[in-house]
């Protein structure tokens, strides 16, 4: 137990806090391409493109950012730890983060229900509305199918 403990309090800093609205949504983003138990390389360049182009990033500043989402999301037991760092983002920033959510759920072309109820539940979290969140659905849904 104390070797727990120590290790705990021994952890190095990552160079991103928890509280990094970058690395919430990256986080978000890589737990809902593995939602539906299969994660496919459409879905993965959604997620780095997604970053890349939102917040300005190169492919190096993605690939870091999306391993430390990644251990972030595996030692997660809810979306609160993410959520909360997102919900006091204006309107704009919060509707971008559930329409790249949207962007991962058809990037390869299906939506399962597991992903829809994702980015229902997240958008709940963060104060979008059901309309804007449905709104963006179609809009993206209609833009990946033609």
């Amino acid at each position: 137990m104390f070797e727990a403990i120590t290790r705990l309090f021994n952890k190095p800093e990552s160079a991103l806090s928890d509280h990094d609205p970058k690395l919430a949504v990256a986080a978000l983003l890589v737990h809902l391409a593995s939602v539906d138990g299969q994660v496919n390389q459409e879905e993965r360049r959604a997620i780095k493109g997604g970053l890349m182009d939102y917040y300005d990033l190169d492919e190096a500043a993605v690939e870091r950012l999306v391993e430390q989402a990644t251990l972030r999301d595996a030692e997660a037991v809810d979306f609160y730890k993410f959520t909360s760092a997102l919900s006091s983002l204006d309107n704009d920033e919060r509707l971008e983060i559930v329409r790249m959510m949207w962007m991962v759920v058809f990037a390869d072309k299906k939506n399962h229900e597991l992903e829809d109820n994702m980015v229902w539940r997240v958008a709940e979290l963060i104060g979008v509305s059901s309309r804007d969140r449905t709104l963006l659905r179609q809009q993206i849904g209609k833009a990946e199918r033609a």
